[in-house]
């Protein structure tokens, strides 16, 4: 069994995996828009070119995320995408790329009494992060 964040978005989905794809290293596999399947259902018509699903695989590990069409979206809210590095220099890196142009940092990357780095922020996009590289046992 394995566990997948999936991330909903207002309208950025394609920039926001596109950001993640650079600063992650990764690679997009999939990105399906809700024009191209006949299986979406109903949908606002200005949402055609949306993202409905995309897929981002980063050595063992798939985020995977979808523009939300509905009146009700909400932003991620109560939860958190954590990375966990290695080393202290990778975390550091990962922070700061991936919160430039934050909307919030909660906790710039610093070390704790449990990691050697660890801080967490609301990217440009609304996700919620914490990066971490724990200490050694």
């Amino acid at each position: 069994m394995k566990i997948n964040p999936y991330l909903l978005f207002d309208g950025q989905c394609e920039q926001a995996f596109k950001f993640y794809e650079d600063v992650l290293g990764g690679k997009i596999e999939a990105m399906i828009r809700f024009d191209e399947m006949q299986e979406s259902g109903d949908y606002p018509p200005e949402s055609a070119k949306k993202i409905m699903h995309v897929s981002l695989r980063f050595g063992d590990n798939v985020l995977m995320g979808s523009d939300d069409p509905s009146p009700a979206f909400q932003k991620a809210q109560g939860m958190s995408v954590a990375l966990h590095t290695d080393t202290p220099a990778e975390a550091e890196s990962l922070f700061a790329a991936l919160s430039k142009d934050a909307t919030t940092v909660i906790m710039p990357i610093g070390e704790t009494s449990w990691a050697q780095r660890f801080g967490m922020f609301v990217d440009r996009f609304g996700t919620p992060w914490m990066i971490n590289c724990s200490r050694p046992m």
